[in-house]
């Protein structure tokens, strides 16, 4: 296993003073980097291990920040933040650029060689990185398929992933359909994953707070998304010795 090195990353976004998870393999050189976007409760250990897994495959990893250095336990007030956010498109891509700048300037990144991915809200920030002409290799989402302004796809740079639960409520069939003809119409090269049987946020382990009806775990399901995550930065973001100085 690579031996990795952890730490907070504080910056300015949304009025907030944000608290990323910054993850690095050990070693001096730059890598491809990977920005991992949490779920609408905000960053929590689940992200951070994820980070730290990316890191222990050789990425330079940044878990960003939603909520300032909170986590919303309370589906009500998680709700409240994050619908009107959602709903604006702006507002989510400051967030993004802001960490994603974060990312772009750490002395182990390769500043050509980012992917973005999410979870939720996270995912759906990943997005609209992509809608707004980001340099991106690869966005991979999950839980997120959300649809932008009309024609901005067309500025999405890379291969998008996106991987959804057939019983999930809150991102249902419809709203799958609508985002893969706003992806093919605007000539990207994407893909679609339905796991079967799978509500919303089936990669997420249970948490000790109420959740929002619609939502469960699927401990099989969430292994394979995270494969399939995997096995998109490994096409569109390979590691390689000697990344360079």
């Amino acid at each position: 296993m690579t031996t990795i090195q952890t730490r907070t990353v504080e910056y300015p976004a949304d009025g907030l003073t944000m608290i990323g998870h910054l993850a690095v393999p050990a070693g001096v050189d730059r890598r491809p980097a990977v920005l991992l976007g949490p779920e609408g409760m905000g960053l929590s250990d689940v992200e951070r291990h994820r980070a730290d897994a990316l890191a222990e495959l050789g990425y330079t990893a940044l878990a960003f920040d939603l909520h300032g250095g909170r986590y919303l336990a309370d589906p009500e007030e998680m709700l409240a933040r994050c619908i009107p956010l959602l709903a604006d498109l702006d507002r989510m891509r400051s967030i993004g650029h802001a960490a994603l700048e974060v990312l772009r300037t750490q002395p182990r990144t390769d500043p050509g060689r980012i992917a973005a991915v999410g979870y939720g809200t996270g995912g759906a920030i990943a997005l609209e990185l992509g809608r707004a002409g980001a340099d991106l290799r690869a966005i991979g989402t999950v839980n997120a398929t959300t649809t932008g302004r009309p024609g901005e796809a067309a500025h999405i740079r890379c291969p998008v992933w996106a991987g959804v639960g057939s019983q999930d409520p809150i991102m249902p069939p419809a709203q799958h359909n609508a985002f893969t003809a706003e992806m093919q119409a605007a000539g990207v090269d994407w893909r679609l994953t339905v796991y079967g049987g799978a509500l919303h946020a089936f990669h997420h382990p249970p948490v000790d707070h109420p959740t929002v009806p619609g939502v469960g775990y699927h401990p099989q399901h969430a292994q394979r998304a995270w494969r399939d995550l995997v096995d998109l930065l490994t096409e569109c973001l390979p590691v390689t010795e000697n990344q360079g100085p």
